[in-house]
């Protein structure tokens, strides 16, 4: 798409992803969106702005708006009601894909409850980067996005990750990173292969691949900076095993129908849903009425 000066956008809500580091990741696309929208959006306008005097591109009158976390509730009627109004509303995170670990989930919610356009136009992610390079197995993958800050609602977290039949993905920050890992061996298991990716397109971009345990000692005495992902493998398939399944139907069973409570159970333990009905109806027979 040749995007010409004066070259307006259909009204909408157009999210653009940005660089993590290198600027020239930016899209083709998300610069003529740049040249192009009524309205540009960031979470952080210093570095939208900055990004756009890099590319050469000129704002021509208009202004950068902030959306963030604190003042979200007061942005969203306003853009809503621009693009009613038959503007281009641009949004982009500070770095990477908006909506992955961004305040902009809510913006792209609320225009989609008004009915009206949101056009995604991809680019970078560090997630998806650090899927990328970490060796890990990626047909089946799901991202964590940041552990809680409270120790009780973080061991509970990974405790539900460690059942996850997927590799995770999880953003750290570096003032966290040693104790995450060392929550990450003891809940998911020291032997885990792990690759911890930090500053990724960035100068210093480093890559450690190994178990977890491996990691906290290489780590040990190191302070690191910058953005940090650890990618980590999925788990070894645990088979429930006969008291396991009686308990989860017997439960089941006391809150829904047979039909239900097999799917239910089923899909929890990860059994064929033929075996988990040969034990339910096993389980009713010997109930005494």
């Amino acid at each position: 798409m040749d995007v010409r000066p004066g070259t307006r956008f259909a009204p909408g809500l157009y999210l653009i992803a940005t660089p993590i580091g290198a600027a020239r990741d930016i899209t083709l696309r998300a610069l003529d969106l740049l040249r192009g929208c009524d309205i540009l959006v960031a979470e952080d306008t210093r570095s939208l702005r900055r990004l756009m005097e890099i590319h050469a591109i000129a704002l021509d009158g208009r202004r950068v708006l902030a959306y963030h976390d604190h003042n979200g509730s007061q942005m969203r009627p306003r853009l809503i009601e621009a693009v009613q109004q038959g503007k281009s509303v641009l949004y982009a995170s500070e770095a990477g894909t908006p909506l992955v670990a961004d305040p902009g989930f809510q913006l792209a919610r609320s225009m989609i409850a008004e009915g009206l356009p949101v056009i995604a136009a991809p680019g970078p992610s560090a997630m998806l980067a650090a899927l990328t390079v970490a060796g890990l197995p990626s047909d089946r993958f799901c991202f964590m996005g940041f552990a809680p800050a409270q120790a009780g609602a973080r061991r509970k977290f990974l405790q539900e990750a460690a059942a996850i039949p997927a590799t995770l993905i999880f953003y750290e920050s570096p003032k966290r990173i040693h104790k995450f890992l060392d929550e990450l061996c003891e809940i998911l298991g020291a032997e885990r292969m792990a690759a911890l990716c930090r500053e990724l397109t960035k100068r210093h971009e480093e890559i450690l691949r190994m178990p977890l345990d491996d990691m906290v000692q290489a780590l040990a005495d190191r302070t690191l900076r910058g953005e940090i992902v650890v990618v980590v493998d999925r788990g070894e398939k645990q088979v429930a095993d006969a008291q396991t399944l009686e308990d989860a139907l017997a439960t089941a069973l006391g809150e829904m129908r047979l039909k239900e409570a097999v799917a239910h159970v089923a899909a929890t333990l990860d059994l064929p849903r033929r075996q988990v009905y040969q034990a339910a109806l096993a389980l009713e027979k010997d109930r005494p009425d």
